[in-house]
């Protein structure tokens, strides 16, 4: 699975649906992401084979954040 580390620990990773013989892709943030927003927050999402710019915008916009 691709993952991004900082400082030796993972940020984020993918998890591909065709290896685990899922629905759907999978992107997932560690703690060390820190995308704490409130008291309640994802921590995964399903990406869909309809994935569209929007979407596209959105996760690269986590990644950035989960990143600094």
């Amino acid at each position: 699975m691709p993952a991004y580390a900082r400082d030796g620990k993972a940020v984020f990773f993918f998890q591909d649906a065709a290896k685990f013989k899922a629905r759907y892709a999978t992107l997932g943030f560690q703690d060390s992401a820190a995308l704490d927003d409130g008291t309640f927050w994802p921590t995964s999402w399903a990406i869909s084979p309809e994935f569209s710019e929007a979407d596209e915008a959105r996760v690269a916009d986590l990644i950035r954040r989960a990143v600094g």
